[in-house]
């Protein structure tokens, strides 16, 4: 069979991904935070680009009405110094003799009397009148605002509460070193997450010697800090409150049990009657298992909404973008115009670069403009789906998926996930992100309308709550009171629904139950 070279002309059509249209893409799914972040490095980037301020205003621009009031107070104080009405007050009053005769007739001396009310006497503390002038936002003169949020008391961690009190409690230098290291090992409960073997080697000492310090350093405050596990936390707070004796000392060592419900064998170990039991139940819940976590840790960041539903007055619901969450971007045309220039070959590079950041800067306000309308076409959808939750609570939820909404807006799932990771929307009922009105469907006993699966887990926490110690529910009564209003549910998909919400079984509810009783009664 010969070989041979041919040449053919096909067509075809194919979607081709560019860059621009895949940061369009990722746009949709980026959080405030992201956007934020990606807008203010193309602005860095473009010279195009520009923020706008909160009044809709360049950030740089003057505003018009500050020239005129320049302007005006200007023409004021010519006006007056021409008419000779008042001096000025560079030249006050009290500068030609009238302090004096004032001091006379008063028998004070004016000068030191109101040195506080804009004397020009020398203050007592001239360096913190420099402090108080070199202060962000003072002009010197006392003319311009400060901000409340430079005199606000940083918050304390742990680590310097701790650091505060180990001069006090060890005056050796070792020993103070040593507790330093034991500090950093520390984890945001308070618990020490260290080897002392490891620490005991590297620093050449001795594990008593570690321990020792270990054992001072376990009397610091918070009560329970520095503890190796729980029931050394609990038995470090009883110790101080002096409540650890050998009976509390086996409940602590048995916390397994205490978490199992097994009172029975709790009374035997620790050697007491039902009523003592109750009493050093009672004693625990006051201990506090993770002692550290009162102290900042982190900075706590606010999740600032990107929809915002109110009632419309008309019996609706107004779905609209948070100001607050959305990005003011401009393009500077009269930049552009500025520095366009005729071409020409030595300003080739210049020009390609300009045109370059204009069409990006284009594309980038259009792309904007769509993420917005998209994430107000599906929030307007979702609000429209989900009416009864708005208006009547979460037992009004209606089971909904990706494609429901997809093809009510005439858009793709994917383009539906993207929208809905990681926004918000603040609602009359609460703050929630949007995948929260998505929920998997669950089938009606008597062939109505299905369920939907966060109503039911609502449905099934409502119903434990109310329950008594006498008539604790079981997973099978659970089953026969939800068939009886409408929901058809396996007794293993109740067990699975009440174990994501934490909630225990019925046994150990039934103990627990009858525990608090007690401890209400006694």
């Amino acid at each position: 069979m010969a070989l041979s070279a041919n040449l053919f002309l096909r067509q075809s059509q194919s979607l081709v991904m560019t860059p621009q249209l895949m940061q369009s893409i990722q746009l949709l799914q980026m959080t405030h935070l992201e956007l934020m972040q990606f807008i203010a490095q193309e602005v860095e980037r473009n010279p195009l680009l520009e923020m706008a301020a909160d009044d809709g205003d360049l950030g740089g621009e003057m505003p018009d009405n500050a020239d005129r009031h320049s302007n005006t107070t200007q023409e004021n104080q010519a006006a007056a110094d021409e008419a000779g009405a008042s001096p000025s007050l560079d030249s006050d009053w009290y500068e030609n003799g009238a302090s004096e005769r004032l001091n006379d007739r008063l028998d004070t001396n004016y000068d030191t009397a109101f040195a506080d009310e804009g004397s020009t006497q020398r203050p007592d503390a001239p360096e913190l009148l420099g402090q108080w002038k070199s202060m962000p936002g003072q002009s010197g003169d006392g003319s311009e605002g400060y901000d409340l949020d430079d005199f606000v008391a940083g918050q304390v961690s742990l680590r310097d509460h701790l650091n505060q009190q180990v001069p006090f409690a060890l005056s050796s230098a070792s020993d103070q070193l040593l507790a330093s290291v034991l500090i950093d090992h520390l984890d945001e409960a308070g618990y020490l997450r260290a080897d002392l073997d490891e620490v005991a080697s590297r620093l050449g000492l001795s594990g008593a010697d570690v321990e020792a310090v270990l054992a001072t350093l376990q009397t610091l405050e918070p009560a329970g800090v520095f503890a190796r596990s729980l029931s050394e936390c609990l038995a470090i707070q009883l110790r101080q409150r002096d409540r650890y004796d050998p009976a509390m000392a086996g409940l602590i060592n048995n916390l397994e049990l205490l978490a199992k419900r097994d009172f029975a064998t709790l009374k035997k170990i620790c050697g007491v009657d039902e009523e003592d039991l109750v009493d050093m139940l009672s004693e625990i819940r006051k201990l506090n298992p993770k002692p550290g976590s009162s102290f900042e840790h982190a900075v706590s960041e606010s999740v600032t909404p990107d929809i915002v539903v109110r009632p419309d007055g008309l019996g609706g619901w107004q779905v609209e973008l948070n100001p607050d969450a959305l990005p003011r971007v401009l393009v500077n045309h009269s930049y552009m115009a500025a520095v366009a220039r005729p071409k020409a070959s030595k300003d080739a590079p210049d020009q390609a670069f300009m045109s370059e950041c204009l069409q990006n800067a284009n594309w980038l306000t259009r792309s904007l403009d769509q993420r917005a309308r998209t994430i107000t076409k599906v929030a307007a959808e979702i609000v429209r789906q989900q009416s009864a939750f708005l208006d009547h609570g979460v037992d009004h939820l209606r089971p909904l998926n990706l494609k429901t909404v997809a093809d009510a807006i005439k858009m793709h799932e994917s383009t539906v996930s993207r929208v809905t990771t990681n926004k918000y929307m603040l609602t009359p009922r609460g703050l929630f992100e949007l995948k929260y009105f998505f929920s998997v469907s669950i089938a009606s006993a008597e062939g109505g309308d299905s369920h939907s699966a966060e109503a039911v887990r609502h449905r099934i926490r409502a119903l434990i709550e109310k329950e008594s110690p006498e008539a604790v529910l079981s997973d099978d009564d659970i089953v026969d009171q939800l068939k009886s209003s409408g929901v058809d549910l396996a007794r293993r998909t109740v067990a699975k629904y009440r174990e994501s919400m934490n909630i225990a079984s019925s046994v150990q509810r039934r103990r627990e139950k009858r525990a608090m009783a007690k401890v209400s009664a006694g």
